[in-house]
Order: structure tokens, then sequence, then C-alpha cells
């Protein structure tokens, strides 16, 4: 029987393989979300090998857990990993984003049979999820619900209402798993809209909350819901990541670029040198501002 450690080695190496197939298969499309995808494949990768319980050959099985993928643009990783569980053949990644594709750029559960959901319009998955959980409830069916989102996506206050949803109504058998790589489209979370304490936030929702090496946050609502004043429960020891409280490193800066205004908005050679801010002035006598003439305002 082998041990952990060599657990652990095998789905590393297993990894690294899917990740190679990512960049294989968004180079072949000339497109798509490698950042995204990266960052999720090791969690993928342990659900769908480890933990869910799943059939490649009847993906429709009314006990089956589901998997949602609130972060709909990431599904070159889900591709990866369903491929290599059987669910088609890993020779059809290379069709990502093609014409007629199964694999489209965001998944698409009418397409491809073991997507629980059409996700990428950022911000809904856990709600579908809340509403798979609470169904298996009231099925009284033991199959468990994960939700994966992105940090940048729980900006969406749609997120904040189900996270209060969830342990309002117990749903035990639910999970949400935060992809907290601080990246979104416009820069790093923390200079958009920054969530930390996020832990502690989830925490004061009702949700039992692990922080799992620096980037994975994971949460499900206690049994005994309700806003909550005690601190997240610690984390523990992990065969496969190492633990770690969230808040001890800080992301580097990055230097936004410096975009040129497009060719109709630019001011003419009189007021080239000018920053367009200063284009503007008051009018005199009234309370309004006034452009000059000749240069654009902002």
């Amino acid at each position: 029987m082998p041990t952990i450690a060599a657990e652990k080695t095998d789905l590393k190496k297993l990894a690294a393989r899917l990740r190679v197939n990512i960049i294989r298969m968004i180079e072949a499309a000339g497109s798509g979300h490698p950042g995204g995808s990266l960052s999720i494949i090791d969690i993928l990768l342990f659900l769908y090998t480890q933990v869910l319980r799943h059939d490649p050959k009847n993906p429709h099985s009314p006990d089956r857990d589901r998997i949602i993928l609130s972060k709909g643009h990431a599904c070159p990783a889900l591709y990866a990993v369903m491929a290599h569980c059987g669910y088609f053949p890993e020779s059809e990644l290379m069709t990502l984003r093609k014409l007629g594709s199964r694999l489209q750029g965001h998944p698409d559960r009418l397409r491809l049979p073991g997507i629980e959901a059409s996700t990428g319009s950022l911000g809904q998955g856990l709600s579908i999820a809340l509403g798979m959980a609470l169904a298996g409830l009231m099925d009284k069916k033991d199959y468990r619900v994960y939700a994966i989102l992105g940090d940048g996506e729980m900006q969406e206050g749609q997120v904040w209402e189900a996270l209060m949803a969830a342990p309002k109504f117990k749903t035990g058998n639910l999970t949400v798993i935060v992809d907290a790589n601080n990246g979104q489209i416009d820069g790093h979370v923390t200079e958009i809209m920054n969530l930390d304490p996020l832990a502690e936030k989830l925490a004061s929702f009702g949700w039992d909350v692990k922080t799992i090496a620096l980037s994975r946050r994971i949460a499900r609502p206690r049994a005994n819901p309700g806003p909550s004043s005690r601190a997240p429960s610690k984390a523990r020891a992990s065969p496969s990541w190492k633990i770690k409280s969230p808040g001890t490193a800080k992301p580097p800066t990055r230097k936004k670029p410096t975009r040129p205004w497009p060719s109709f908005l630019r001011t003419p050679p009189k007021y080239a040198q000018s920053d367009t801010r200063s284009l503007w002035r008051r009018a005199p006598g009234t309370g309004r501002n006034k452009p000059r003439r000749g240069g654009v305002g902002r």
C-alpha cells in the first residue's frame, strides 16, 4: 500500500503533467486564461482523485458529488483533470475553443457530460451550488457539493448573499474553495478591492474556515450557524499542502503600464504636454466646470 509521501509525490508529478497539457491546449487555441487555470490544478486533481464520488461512465448518477467551477474561465484545468479521469480522450484537449468543440472557453453543461453548470458570469456559481446543496437536503441525498471561486469574483455582491444564506439553511453538504491567487483582470485583488481579513469575515458569517498554502481558503457552514466573534479554527497539518495563517505575506506591488489615449481623444499639439485634468477651468462667477477650447476633459 503506497504511503502518504508516495501519494503526494505521484500527485505532484501528475499535476505537473496536467499543467503542461493546460499550456499546450491554450497555445493551440490561441487564447485562454492560463494563470487562473494553473492556480487551481492541484485542488481539482486532489478532489477528483481523492475526494469526489463520481463515475466518468455514469456522469449523471443522482448520487454523484458535484463540482461547480464558478470561475469558469479556468476551465482548461477542469478539462485536463476530467480527461485524465476518463470523461473524454486526452486528444480532445487540443480542440479547446474550436468551433463545434465540446471544450468551449467556458464550461457548457449541454455539450460536455460531467459539467454541472455553465459558468463564466462571475459571482453566480456559489448560488448555483447552494441550490444544489439545498436540493440534496430536501431529497435526503448524501452527495456533497463543492464550489470553486476566484478571489476576484468575491467582490460580487451575489457571492455574499449566498455566503449568508448557506449557514442559515444549514447546508453542511456544501464546501466553498476560494482560489486566492490575488489576481484579476485589472491588477492585484489587494489593490482593486481588498478582501482581507477574508477568513475572519467568513467565520463571522457562520462558516468553518481552513486556510491552506497561503492561497486557498476552504469553508463550510458550521453546525451552529450565525454571526460569531470567535476566531476561525486553527488550520491542521495536511499531507498535501503546507498550511499558514493568512495575511503573513504581502504581495509585491506591480507598476501598471501606461496606455496612450485613443486617437480621437488626443489633445491638439498646443496642449500635448498637459495633463488632461488641467484642461478644465472654472467658469468665472459660476459653480460649474467648463472645458477649455481645444482640449478634452474627463
